[in-house]
């Protein structure tokens, strides 16, 4: 009898869980939990501005906006090197993952604008 009903639990689990799969996939739901994905998430959203320091740097380092964008949503938030409890506007220090690992962005995030302060190249 135990068998059996543990039987019904898991079929009924497996059809659940492929239900809520295909309806959160057709929603673009995203579960962003970590520090780094709530932090770039809240900076993606924002209005994006760019500083004359961060357009001279693209110009000369070809850096493209979707470089940039690439490291807005893969990169990785340093929050030793930004000040991140700074008012009025935070300040973060994010760095590229795989290919682009040698660009870093300074991006300061108020409420209504992200600003790429800084891009560094190493």
């Amino acid at each position: 009898m135990l068998v059996k009903r543990i039987f019904y639990y898991l079929i009924g689990v497996s059809l659940g869980s492929i239900g809520v799969y295909f309806f959160w996939q057709k929603k673009n739901a995203t579960f962003d939990y970590g520090m780094d994905a709530r932090t770039l998430k809240t900076i993606r959203i924002k209005k994006r501005l760019f500083s004359d320091a961060a357009k001279t740097a693209m110009k000369r380092y070809d850096v493209d906006t979707l470089k940039i964008a690439t490291i807005l949503n893969t990169g990785d938030v340093d929050f030793g090197k930004g000040s991140p409890r700074k008012t009025p506007c935070a300040e973060y220090y994010i760095t590229g993952d795989d290919a682009l690992e040698n660009i870093s962005l300074l991006v300061k995030r108020c409420d209504s604008t992200a600003t790429i302060e800084k891009i560094i190249i190493e």
